[in-house]
């Protein structure tokens, strides 16, 4: 059985059991968090998909982990006019495991 989820402007495919990393929520660890917008679920073959979303269906997770993802480096650079930037960025991302799916 899995599910596609939709979560800080992204889809992912969840199954019982996976973590996953998606954009920064504002739960605290060991929080429960829970996924409204489920776009599909399919089940021993079994697919319902929604349009947009399924209705009464929901997927249960715990919040594992709440971090920085690793630097990277933004670089604009303009040849002939001493033009240079450097700018380090890191993306805050939660770390959830997928406990249940409620369909």
């Amino acid at each position: 059985m899995y599910a596609i989820i939709k979560t800080g402007g992204k889809q992912y495919r969840v199954s019982e059991g996976d973590t996953i990393r998606v954009e920064k929520l504002l739960q605290e660890e060991g929080d429960i968090v829970s996924f409204d917008e489920v776009l599909m679920v399919e089940d021993a073959g079994d697919i319902k998909v929604g349009s947009p979303n399924l209705e009464g269906v929901t997927v249960d997770g715990t919040v594992l982990k709440q971090g920085k993802a690793k630097k990277i480096i933004v670089f604009k650079f303009k040849p002939k006019k001493n033009y240079r930037r450097k700018q380090g960025h890191r993306q805050p991302f939660t770390q959830v495991r997928i406990d249940k799916i409620n369909a």
